[in-house]
């Protein structure tokens, strides 16, 4: 008789990582600190765009509007700059977009590891898609699960917890 195959899990990772009933300090707040943390994340892409628009109008007026063809390629590079912030931001040793790192709030694969590249970039493209098709209301979601996951995030596979150190202050509280 062979044993059941074990799940590979990355170095470090718990595959009883993040349980609500017995760690429930992951994810206190962790639904209105999330929706601050997106808004964030858009002003910073919005002030990014911002600037990227008023060069291009700039530069059509240096270029006596020549330049102004440029405005053709706004929509493309706002989804190329999206996916990478969001892709190497939620890859980084925080594993959290600036906005989640304002908000003490990190994003891991269910089991406790750490984002990559990929799995950020898929996350927020998977995120996109569903609230294009399932308007906002797929946000109700995280009402009715213990871990207080979204749509995307079951799709991805991934969870969304306070970071270590909010987590140990609500212990102590």
């Amino acid at each position: 008789m062979t044993d059941a195959p074990r799940l590979a899990t990355a170095p470090g990772a718990r595959p009883d990582a993040y349980d609500p009933a017995s760690q429930p300090e992951y994810f206190e707040g962790v639904l209105s600190r999330r929706v601050v943390a997106f808004l964030v994340d858009m002003v910073i892409l919005t002030v990014v765009m911002t600037a990227i628009v008023v060069f291009i109008a700039i530069f059509g007026l240096v270029t006596l509007g020549i330049g102004w063809l440029l405005f053709f390629l706004v929509g493309p590079i706002f989804v190329v700059l999206a996916i990478v912030y969001f892709g190497t931001t939620l890859a980084s040793p925080a594993s959290a977009t600036l906005g989640m790192r304002a908000m003490n709030l990190e994003m891991r694969l269910w089991y406790g590891a750490p984002m990559y590249f990929l799995l950020g970039a898929v996350h927020m493209i998977v995120f996109w898609i569903t609230v294009s098709v399932f308007t906002p209301l797929v946000l109700l979601v995280g009402l009715f699960n213990g871990r207080k996951r979204l749509l995307h995030d079951f799709v991805c596979g991934t969870v969304m917890v306070n970071n270590e150190a909010r987590a140990a202050r609500l212990r102590r509280s």
